[in-house]
């Protein structure tokens, strides 16, 4: 069994990342931490199309990449999430809660790992979605009143660390963005999701990220419910 392959010395820098990621929070760099969490990101992307190009793909590498997962889109978030409890919350225990965040992380990828049905679509909502939406929040407090206002508050956080702990495993089908072949027949929903992401991303910046991953768990619940065709 060969493990030391292209594909898994890029998951392994992507667990870097993460770890990298940890530190930066513990120096109180949450901004930093977050761009550890978008390289994590870049870096969750090319392990995969790396291993289709050079067909080494591999079950130690698909469980490689989940264990990197874990830390970057799951742990690493949490600590920022904790940072900001810590920041914001009376209550000194609440903070705690922000690692519900890197359980549910670990139990959805677990169950990734072994169920069948998500070899095309997802099951619940993907780790790095939610990692690389908690990336954006350090640099939306400072981008403007509302968000800072919003981002100050221990409900808002109480409150996304319960609803995204329940999306990570909630029992909701939800398109992958993996391409078979590039025709419009067979792709227009995730051509037309791609542009309107990348238009809002050229018009809000970083206040779009919130907004693509609400279109994306819409697109995904009119997709389930026939409303759209894929």
């Amino acid at each position: 069994m060969k493990i030391f392959t292209i594909p898994n010395f890029i998951t392994l820098g992507n667990l870097l990342c993460g770890c990298l990621g940890l530190i930066s929070v513990f120096e109180g760099d949450l901004k930093k931490a977050s761009i550890f969490i978008f390289v994590a990101l870049l870096l969750d992307f090319a392990d995969g199309f790396v291993a289709r190009l050079l067909h080494s793909s591999s079950e130690i590498g698909k469980q490689l990449d989940s264990l990197a997962d874990v830390v970057s889109f799951g742990v690493l978030p949490s600590f920022i999430v904790f940072k900001n409890l810590e920041t914001f919350s009376e209550n000194e225990y609440m903070k705690y809660g922000a690692f519900l965040l890197a359980m549910f992380s670990a139990l959805r990828l677990a169950k990734f790992n072994i169920d069948t049905r998500q070899s095309d679509s997802f099951i619940g909502l993907p780790t790095p979605a939610n990692g690389i939406l908690i990336a954006t929040f350090p640099f939306l407090i400072d981008n403007s009143d509302f968000w800072n206002k919003t981002l100050s508050t221990e409900w808002f956080w109480i409150s996304y660390v319960v609803v995204f702990s329940y999306l990570l495993i909630m029992e909701l089908p939800l398109f992958a963005l993996k391409f078979k072949d590039y025709s419009w027949a067979k792709n227009k929903v995730k051509f037309i999701f791609l542009a309107l992401s990348a238009g809002l991303l050229a018009f809000f910046q970083f206040a779009a990220v919130p907004f693509i991953i609400v279109l994306y768990l819409v697109f995904s619940v009119l997709l389930h419910f026939k409303v759209l065709k894929a």
